[in-house]
């Protein structure tokens, strides 16, 4: 428990796919000094997506000394730091030197996606052990690429030096003078090894993939005692580890039952809270996104039932690509309003994921369009496939009052209006959408009763949409015929 003052502070570290970002929080949730590095995405070979293992930790590095550049002598008032990650990337480092010895592997990279297919049988079996369907966006699949075609992973592993496993515990090794080899429970769940009643690594699992469980971290709680950081003569504890969606979540304050929550980014991520209780769904993610030890029984998890679309962010980076001189996201605003009637757009960038779960199928447009009808096109998707997991999601779930949106696509209001046009629910927008950070902050406050927002946010109220629900039964059709041949 914090030692709380009128000038507490709390610094939170925000790792993702194309930045890592240093963010100060007061405890009264505000933002008093922020700072980031940009962080470059390779992609080697197909179904390949990766960082530098090394230049994800200067950028952190970087962005926390920038920030506490700003902060002056304010620093000394941060109590505790805070990391939130991309929950499925991996890496393999020397547990002696630190090396790393791949790059980290990100959550987007399906490289060993047909060595996974031996195991579809086990697809049922593995998603009761970890709330996750078998996907090559999970690390087993990526650790054991790693042990089969890096000759310097399989050296260390014969050494006995060989640590690997998620992002999240490569970065704390790093950042902290003690070296802990720790895994949190969240990044640890997406390794699909980690068993969500355990909290440990399964046996059966490890088995199963030929995962040498002597090279994992060892498994402890969101809270606990990471290390400590020390930095240009600053010194504060690493206190809390989690996921970045899973953070998100609590940006203002304690979940709320009656709320379907979304975060925007690279991807997009539709989640549910079902508190301490983790319930199965046929087709989407049961996730833990927070264990705190100091809890007593079942109060010590927080579970909740999650859809993923995989090409959010992605997928309009996709496109920005093949049309360097549109300025897409520069536009995107505007051609969202021009549009009248888009083309529809079957997305699978970076795989498709919940409902449907298939690694390999093409992404395509069902007519020839220009690359504003393109872009529009695919923001419908990204709203498709939400409401799609949606509607799987209240199969099991009482529907839900509101919808609360955050994370970068959040900015298009056409966006938020067509999701609420479509799903007949009134969509949330808090002003500031940059939710990973602020969740982070909030968790390192312990759970604060008094977490406003600053200003008032925006509300998108339903109105009747008949093109666009069309345009949604057709890609509908479309996506279940594609699907099946």
């Amino acid at each position: 428990m914090n030692f709380i003052t009128p000038d507490t502070l709390y610094l939170c570290i925000d790792q993702g796919g194309h930045a890592s970002r240093a963010i100060v929080f007061n405890h009264e949730g505000v933002m008093v000094g922020s700072a980031y590095c940009d962080v470059n995405t390779e992609h080697p070979a197909k179904y390949f997506v990766e960082h530098d293992a090394n230049e994800v930790i200067t950028s952190i590095k970087n962005s926390i000394h920038q920030v506490l550049e700003k902060l002056g002598d304010k620093k000394k008032h941060i109590v505790s730091a805070g990391l939130a990650t991309q929950r499925s990337n991996v890496v393999c480092w020397n547990k002696k030197t630190g090396e790393a010895l791949s790059p980290v592997i990100s959550w987007q990279d399906r490289r060993n996606h047909e060595w996974l297919k031996q195991f579809d049988e086990k697809n049922e079996y593995i998603h009761k052990k970890t709330g996750l369907f078998l996907s090559p966006h999970y690390g087993a699949s990526k650790l054991r690429w790693c042990l089969d075609n890096i000759p310097e992973v399989k050296t260390a592993l014969n050494n006995n030096t060989l640590v690997f496993g998620p992002m999240s515990s490569f970065i704390s090794y790093h950042l902290t003078k003690e070296k802990f080899l720790l895994a949190d429970p969240v990044n640890a769940s997406r390794t699909q090894l980690w068993n969500l009643k355990t909290h440990h690594w399964d046996d059966e699992l490890l088995e199963l993939f030929d995962i040498p469980v002597t090279a994992l971290p060892y498994c402890v709680p969101s809270i606990h005692v990471y290390g400590t950081i020390e930095l240009d003569e600053f010194i504060t504890p690493l206190r809390l580890v989690s996921g970045d969606q899973s953070a998100a979540m609590y940006a203002y304050g304690q979940l709320q039952p009656d709320t379907a929550y979304i975060n925007t980014g690279t991807g997009a991520f539709l989640s549910r809270s079902s508190g301490p209780l983790a319930l199965y769904s046929r087709r989407l993610l049961t996730s833990l996104i927070f264990r705190d030890s100091e809890l007593k029984g079942d109060s010590q998890n927080h579970f909740v039932l999650e859809g993923t679309v995989n090409g959010a962010g992605s997928a309009l980076e996709w496109l920005s690509h093949q049309y360097p001189d549109s300025h897409l996201f520069r536009n995107l605003p505007g051609w969202l309003n021009e549009v009248e009637i888009p083309p529809l757009f079957l997305n699978a960038v970076s795989g498709l994921a919940a409902p449907f779960w298939l690694p390999d199928l093409m992404s395509k447009f069902n007519q020839e369009a220009n690359v504003k009808e393109k872009a529009v096109a695919i923001v419908e998707s990204i709203i498709f496939l939400l409401i799609t997991c949606l509607e799987e999601m209240c199969k099991l779930h009482s529907p839900p009052e509101q919808i609360q949106i955050t994370g970068g696509l959040a900015s298009l209001d056409e966006l938020n209006q067509r999701l609420a046009d479509l799903s007949g629910l009134p969509v949330y927008r808090p002003t500031e959408c940059e939710a990973t950070a602020r969740g982070t902050a909030y968790l390192l406050a312990d759970h604060p009763t008094h977490w406003p927002e600053q200003d008032a946010g925006t509300w998108f109220d339903p109105e009747e949409n008949t093109e666009l629900k069309k345009r949604y039964k057709n890609w509908t059709t479309l996506m279940h015929e594609e699907i099946r041949k």
